[in-house]
């Protein structure tokens, strides 16, 4: 199993650019085509959408690539981060919320949002006086609304401003005066998940439901040397669950036991 991936182009320390006798233009930030080859295994912890966007054309069955890529999908998220003056915010202002807006269709976009304030629980997570705000849709955005929009262009931020006023409703059911408090605002949209995360259309992961016919595959598959990890497999998604199957599949190509020895070298 071969890893193939671009090298950064060097660039030369009078800060000009060149071209190389690769025929590549000055332009061009990319290095050349670089090969490395694993001695035992790669291990993808890419979503199923985007690993087989990493194989080669014809690479495994044809039936195992075909139910992968139309695994179902979640819908994406839209996100927002804060900066806020915290002068007179309440030691007790509890650090997580949930506001569900209409509990007859909990599915619904921009329906439910998820807040946190870390800062409540370690101050040190901002400067003398501030405190960090993390809001976000529950996986109910979804990417058409944002589909073939231009990143940076007046609508794209426009649609962002529309699309966060939900969030910012919520926040103000604990923080009233959020808007007024904020000096720094940051929004994720599905096209930031898809552009900085590798995410297929944002997508917070696989729809397999516990009663469906699907279910969450294993860690191996029918690529000889290729395992897999994180939430498009066993035992799913949220963190803990992605994390669990990077051991599984770390346990896969080497025992446990030699796991805790380089464990014990490293003294953890």
């Amino acid at each position: 199993v071969a890893l193939r991936r671009r090298s950064p182009a060097a660039t030369p320390r009078n800060g000009s650019s060149s071209s190389s006798s690769s025929g590549s233009s000055s332009g061009n930030s990319e290095g050349p085509l670089e090969v490395i080859r694993a001695r035992k295994g790669v291990v993808s912890n890419a979503s199923v959408w985007d690993t087989h966007k990493l194989l080669a054309p014809g690479v495994g069955p044809k039936e195992w690539r075909r139910e992968s890529v139309t695994t179902p999908q979640t819908a994406s998220f839209l996100h927002m981060h804060l900066g806020i003056d915290a002068s007179g915010l309440s030691p007790d202002l509890d650090c997580h919320h949930l506001v569900v807006n209409d509990w007859s269709n909990l599915e619904a976009p921009l329906n439910v949002c998820i807040a946190s304030i870390p800062t409540q629980f370690d101050p040190a997570l901002a400067p003398p006086g501030k405190a960090v705000v993390h809001a976000y849709t529950a996986g109910n955005e979804p990417y058409s609304v944002w589909e073939g929009l231009e990143r940076g262009s007046a609508e794209y931020e426009e649609l962002k401003q529309q699309r966060s006023q939900t969030l910012w409703k919520a926040l103000e059911r604990f923080i009233p005066d959020i808007r007024e408090r904020t000096e720094l605002t940051m929004i994720g949209t599905p096209l930031t998940h898809e552009r900085f995360l590798r995410r297929h259309r944002g997508s917070y992961g696989p729809a397999i439901s516990a009663g469906g016919k699907r279910s969450w595959p294993g860690t191996s598959t029918p690529v000889p040397g290729l395992s897999v990890c994180g939430d498009s497999c066993m035992p799913g998604i949220g963190v803990p669950a992605a994390a669990a199957s990077g051991m599984m599949a770390a346990n896969s190509l080497a025992p446990v036991w030699q796991h805790l020895k380089v464990l014990g070298e490293l003294a953890l």
